[in-house]
């Protein structure tokens, strides 16, 4: 796949709001879109590469965990170092402990299960969970190991039926979110992969048709298309 310089303008558009929502800005009410961006551009660039492979028949699920165990874990092994030393530090027993169950999660790649079970009223504070912001990385993990699958399986029978399948998944895994949000937690929404599949799923199809769709269109088009994304991910930054 080419280096596309448009999705990594697109990455630094949706991690700026992320971290002045974090960071306590109000005006950035709805910062925590960039997340919900971040997942589409997964979902899309994985499977564009997973189309690559397939098509060219080259594809080795092996190959394809290898890449991404080298890509994820080196980084994510230092961050828990690091966090580690400042956690036995700084927190008291109880919070250490804590910690070290969130730590297990990460490994283990499930801190959104994890994170998810301890949220709410009797849940420690965000500030006394230095990891969780790995709840992401799960999802996207857990994304990385059935995925590929999906795909393989599916492209035996044709790109039409693997597109259905993954459409599906996305209405799915949607009406999920909502059912979860309204009727359950609005925790198990935002954390667990069962919330968050339809946004990967939507980065998916876009890979199938998107390219298509740029290559039938006209420049002002496209660029009309872009500047109206903007405007509306701009739009739920600042809570509209």
């Amino acid at each position: 796949m080419d280096y596309r310089k448009e999705i990594d303008g697109l990455r630094s558009i949706a991690v700026v709001p992320v971290i002045f929502f974090h960071a306590g800005f109000s005006i950035v009410s709805g910062g925590y879109v960039g997340v919900d961006v971040f997942f589409v551009i997964s979902g899309y660039l994985i499977t564009s590469l997973l189309i690559a492979d397939l098509q060219a028949g080259q594809f080795s699920i092996t190959q394809f965990y290898e890449r991404r165990i080298r890509r994820i874990v080196p980084a994510l092994l230092f961050v828990i170092l690091v966090t580690t030393v400042f956690a036995v530090y700084y927190m008291i027993p109880d919070q250490v402990r804590d910690y070290y169950g969130s730590m297990v999660s990460v490994a283990g790649f499930v801190s959104n299960f994890y994170f998810a079970a301890d949220a709410g009223y009797f849940g420690a504070a965000p500030l006394e969970k230095p990891l969780l912001h790995t709840w992401s990385l799960s999802v996207e993990e857990q994304f990385y190991v059935l995925f590929p699958l999906l795909m393989m399986l599916g492209w035996r029978h044709g790109r039409a039926h693997l597109v259905r399948w993954i459409g599906m998944i996305a209405i799915i895994s949607l009406a999920a979110a909502e059912l979860s949000h309204r009727l359950l937690d609005p925790e198990l929404a935002y954390y667990l992969t069962t919330g968050r599949a339809w946004e990967l799923m939507l980065g998916s199809l876009i890979a199938f048709h998107g390219d298509a769709l740029v290559e039938r269109s006209h420049t002002w088009q496209r660029e009309c298309a872009g500047l109206t994304g903007l405007i509306m991910i701009g739009l739920a930054v600042v809570g509209v």
